[in-house]
């Protein structure tokens, strides 16, 4: 084919900057409902087209309407990536990713009435989009349109001015605990760390977003050596163990003062923690991954029995990021915000009314687990899941 144009040519990690992965529009979860290059309908002969900087597309006549599948095979020097598009829209009908030269993959794509060409991206240098075809008849079929970098960066500054306003809060709550541990007031310190507890649980702290701050904060004792006893364990859920098993005030109150300067420490880094703006949705839904799979389970349990309190704040934190997300969701997949909502509400819902029947569901589980070294007492009919389980 003729009249191919290049484009500007990918970011340093290959990715092209007019081009991100589909999953950063959208809660990962449900993207799947988004469907992109498929049909029921048998596909079409395949047609060999060809893939690189100074040839792509090459072999791409116009097609029919339905399903197709199409050799990409790739005549150039560098391995690259190579998409179906809308060449004024850039929305994406099908895309194969790491083609190395001199070989061969398959795209199959679902063909509609429209314009459609190649873009071809190469490992370095620039994007090379093929001329336009143009198919009559036909159907639309759904497609991706998709995001620039630049439109990652208001969301990324929301959802960092709402952790950074968070850890101000945070910080003054860990230290009424300090203070509460240092006057021997224990039961001030279980209500206060209660607080501060929910506080962290709502900023959206999934898979290395805080780096190694988490772990000395939120950590559990699960992997240690000598496990609650080991002196590697500490935050949150050192001072949960000791504050629901017995331990006086004065042996907790270095291990609040600690939690103090981490949380400290924490908000003083968190401007200048590297964050890749591509990860911020994909928290999105980590956020709940880890709800299901340490509080629901009631796996970081250290006696509190409050797992449904922080699995509603893992709920608010989720929703934060949801919001900032929204404008972009909304461009793309209006009905896909309709389900998550109604899924969000239905999940608050449950969770408000373990609320009121005062039962935290998570601690149950683990109460009624056989042969749980860890397995606490059921927690009491009528206790609010916020309130902490007495001592």
């Amino acid at each position: 084919m003729t009249g191919s144009t290049v484009e500007a040519g990918p970011t340093g990690g290959g990715r092209p900057r007019w081009l991100l992965p589909t999953a950063i529009v959208a809660v990962p979860a449900v993207v799947a409902g988004v469907v992109i290059a498929v049909s029921s309908g048998k596909p079409a002969a395949s047609a060999t087209v060809t893939v690189s900087q100074t040839a792509c597309g090459q072999g791409f006549t116009t097609p029919e309407p339905g399903q197709q599948v199409f050799q990409m095979h790739n005549t150039g020097s560098q391995t690259s990536e190579v998409y179906l598009i809308n060449p004024t829209t850039n929305a994406v009908y099908g895309e194969v990713e790491g083609i190395a030269p001199g070989t061969t993959r398959a795209l199959t794509a679902t063909i509609g009435g429209g314009d459609y060409a190649w873009r071809c991206v190469p490992t370095s240098g620039s994007a090379v989009t093929s001329a336009t075809v143009h198919v009559s008849g036909g159907t639309a079929v759904p497609a991706v349109i998709p995001l620039a970098a630049a439109d990652l960066d208001a969301p990324l500054a929301q959802y960092k001015a709402y952790v950074d306003a968070g850890l101000a809060t945070l910080v003054p709550e860990t230290q009424k605990i300090a203070a509460d541990l240092h006057g021997g007031d224990l039961a001030a310190a279980r209500t206060d760390w209660l607080t501060a507890h929910l506080e962290y649980s709502s900023l959206g702290a999934a898979y290395g977003t805080f780096e190694d701050f988490d772990k000395a904060i939120n950590g559990r004792a699960d992997g240690l050596p000598l496990g609650v006893q080991d002196p590697a364990f500490s935050g949150f859920h050192r001072l949960e163990y000791g504050l629901w098993h017995g331990q006086s005030a004065q042996s907790l109150a270095p291990v609040a003062d600690k939690l103090v300067t981490d949380a400290a420490g924490l908000r003083k880094a968190f401007p200048t923690q590297a964050f890749d703006p591509t990860d911020l949705p994909l928290r999105t839904h980590e956020i709940l991954e880890n709800t299901l799979q340490f509080e629901l389970t009631a796996d970081t349990d250290e006696g509190s029995g409050t797992n449904l309190a922080t699995a509603q704040a893992n709920l608010a934190g989720t929703g934060e990021l949801l919001d900032v997300l929204r404008p972009l969701i909304s461009k793309r997949s209006p009905a896909l915000l309709t389900t998550v909502d109604a899924d969000m509400s239905r999940v608050q819902a449950l969770l408000a009314a373990q609320h009121t029947a005062g039962v935290d569901a998570g601690a149950a589980a683990r109460a009624e687990r056989p042969g749980d070294p860890q397995r606490r007492r059921r927690p009491a009919p009528g206790r609010p899941l916020t309130h902490p389980r007495p001592a």
